[in-house]
């Protein structure tokens, strides 16, 4: 898989490169200090995945992905937190926070190499995430739980709830961290304190989302974006 790093830190692009240098799976086409050069490049070579980095000189990592009819797949690496929603609607892999632990770049690289590549013939598929599921840490237990189970997560202090269909589940857990270590595709950040499973939504308005008779506040921060997102299922 061809991939190539775009960001205006030297620093950062060595990082990334070692850690690219480590997966078999990936080899590294080109390195960039700004995303007009990564155009150009793109224009006339096939890569596979782009690592992107946000706030860049001349265009930003999302003004660039934006300007790409056909874009490859591509993983923010950034400083800020601010941008995860644009992710979100870009349809990003994955978002990486500066500085970016090897074990967790690792996490987003495995989301890319099982993925389906775009050029594949068709397959009939179970629904995105309906296989899908994750271990809590519960006392001295992991509980498994679907994905598709959840509906909506909280953030209570240094703990975090996850609501499912059948039961709640405490753990000690920053709601910061799920919400990168989730897929974006299915879970969305409306509040500081909650995320949403989209799949499970049966209704929302300017102020709160429904999902079955949870009633969920979508946060004055979040509101235009989360609208944004949601808007693009309505008719």
């Amino acid at each position: 898989m061809k991939c190539i790093i775009v960001d205006d830190e030297p620093l950062a692009i060595e990082i990334l490169e070692s850690y690219v240098s480590k997966i078999d799976q990936l080899e590294i086409a080109g390195t960039f200090r700004n995303a007009v050069t990564a155009f150009t490049f793109l224009q006339q070579n096939k890569i596979d995945l782009i690592f992107l980095d946000i706030q860049m000189p001349k265009l930003s990592g999302i003004d660039f992905l934006r300007t790409l009819k056909n874009p490859p797949k591509v993983i923010f690496t950034t400083a800020f937190r601010d941008y995860a929603l644009d992710g979100f609607e870009l349809e990003v892999v994955d978002y990486l926070l500066k500085p970016i632990p090897f074990e967790r770049f690792l996490k987003a690289v495995a989301k890319v190499l099982h993925q389906p590549s775009a050029a594949a013939p068709a397959q009939k598929t179970e629904p995105s995430g309906s296989e899908s599921f994750v271990y809590f840490k519960v006392d001295k237990k992991m509980i498994k739980t679907k994905m598709t189970d959840i509906l909506y997560i909280e953030s209570i202090k240094d703990y975090v709830k996850v609501k499912t269909s059948e039961k709640e589940i405490v753990t000690q857990q920053k709601i910061s961290y799920l919400e990168e270590s989730l897929p974006r595709e299915q879970f969305l950040r409306i509040h500081r304190s909650f995320i949403v499973n989209v799949e499970r939504i049966d209704a929302y308005s300017a102020t709160d989302i429904e999902i079955g008779k949870h009633f969920i506040p979508i946060g004055r921060n979040y509101k235009t974006d989360v609208m944004k997102i949601l808007a693009r299922h309505a008719f």
